[in-house]
């Protein structure tokens, strides 16, 4: 398929979803959020321009245009305003944001900002242009905003970056600037108990979409904090915009194939089987749909279909049919009857052995009974060896860093069924152990 089919396949999915979801669809944060909340309260306040002034803080020029922007009473007065004078408005707001240095007057230049283009998407030309005809980079003022001590500013102004990048037709944000901007929202996220989480997954949701932002954001681990976030204790409203994340991603061939390399699917079995909402559980079954459809190699979707099993994803969907439960979106009872008929099929031709290697690349090890079986690792303690020692690999780096009790028993168990069914087995495990007291002790 070429780019621009898996661009139109993914516009029309997102029409699809967001028809469903108002609040994604308007490119609005949920009433709910931080981020929100704090910037109502903002726009309450006034700023004292005359003070400003009269301390030369600010020129003539941009006063007058200052208040007579908050002097308009509506849209249609802002629209002739910024019709007659946009160029001057970019031109103002960016000497403001670079000359004022007071936290609460930046906090209430970025509201407005955010208001103006929220209202009318275009208006983010204002300033690509504006910032063209001055020979600078329209991201320049934007990025060093980041570096504020103030989590409203930082985030705000993320947001605004986000929807320039997003909504211009003219020049993306690409190269250095847009490295640092996905470093920062990728390091926001994996701040530990950070309040505006939910506005940096926004952000992520609008970048994503963009095929040539979505390729920096894997060069740069991306998908490994998405995960990370993803398995720990975050509310409902988090756990949907993550997977809608994993789930743009998804629609790139390449991303599909590698994406359970970062342990997605695990991951988000268990989203799936905690899902208090409709439309996390549609996140989740679209990505899975998608990790079975869009990969080309017939062994990476086979692998992937075998994951979803070992993970417990055909009972849960089994759970789902057997629910009677009501969808407001019908792609979900197509998506439930896709992945049952497609995980079916694979459980069909499962081999033992298929089963074992599953689970260990998933690293979520149980006492299921091949671990326990002589036949078993009588006929397979060799095939621990294939694909450069793949699994074997995977059973030291668990019995090395897993915290598990369950995962670290059975892997040493494995390692000691390894050694004792293959006859060089512990020259192999002592020398990808590199001396670990941990696998040593169990060889």
């Amino acid at each position: 398929m070429s780019g621009r089919q898996v661009m139109a396949n993914l516009s029309a999915k997102l029409d699809s979803v967001l028809s469903i979801d108002e609040i994604e669809k308007t490119g609005v944060l949920a009433a709910t959020s931080q981020l929100h909340q704090r910037a109502q309260e903002i726009r309450q306040q006034r700023v004292n321009w005359q003070s400003y002034l009269q301390s030369q803080m600010v020129s003539q020029e941009d006063f007058q245009l200052i208040t007579q922007y908050e002097s308009a009473t509506g849209g249609e007065q802002r629209h002739q305003l910024l019709d007659k004078y946009g160029e001057q408005c970019a031109h103002m707001f960016n000497s403001l944001l670079n000359n004022i240095s007071k936290d609460q007057t930046i906090q209430y230049i970025l509201c407005i900002i955010d208001d103006m283009i929220l209202e009318d998407r275009t208006r983010v030309e204002l300033f690509k242009e504006y910032s063209k005809k001055k020979k600078q980079s329209v991201w320049y003022t934007f990025l060093n905003l980041l570096n504020r001590n103030d989590p409203f500013i930082q985030n705000m102004t993320a947001l605004i970056i986000a929807k320039i990048a997003c909504w211009t037709t003219s020049e993306p944000i690409e190269g250095s600037d847009l490295n640092l901007f996905l470093t920062w929202l990728r390091d926001q996220l994996k701040l530990s108990n950070n309040e505006y989480i939910q506005s940096i997954a926004r952000c992520m949701q609008m970048m994503l979409q963009n095929d040539r932002y979505r390729d920096v954001f894997v060069g740069i681990d991306g998908i490994t904090a998405i995960v990370q976030v993803l398995s720990g204790r975050i509310n409902f409203q988090i756990q949907y915009q993550l997977a809608f994340c994993l789930w743009i991603l998804t629609f790139n061939e390449p991303l599909a194939t590698r994406m359970n390399k970062y342990n997605a699917i695990p991951v988000l079995a268990d989203v799936l089987s905690e899902a208090v909402k409709e439309k996390v559980t549609r996140m989740a079954l679209a990505t899975f749909r998608n990790l079975i459809e869009k990969p080309t190699d017939t062994e990476i979707t086979r692998d992937n279909a075998i994951t979803m099993v070992q993970c417990k994803v055909l009972k849960q969907l089994e759970i789902l049919q057997q629910s009677g439960q009501k969808f407001d979106d019908p792609d979900i009872k197509e998506d439930i009857d896709y992945l049952t008929e497609k995980l079916l099929a694979s459980v069909q031709d499962l081999s033992s052995f298929d089963e074992y290697a599953t689970e260990v690349k998933s690293g979520r090890l149980e006492w299921s009974p091949v671990h326990s079986s002589d036949k078993f690792w009588r006929e397979n303690a060799g095939r621990l060896n294939e694909k450069n020692y793949e699994l074997l690999k995977i059973l030291v780096r668990l019995l090395e860093t897993s915290k598990d009790p369950l995962v670290l028993s059975v892997a040493a168990h494995d390692l000691g069924e390894y050694v004792r069914h293959y006859a060089r087995g512990k020259v192999y495990v002592v020398f990808l152990g590199q001396g670990s007291f941990y696998v040593l002790i169990n060889v």
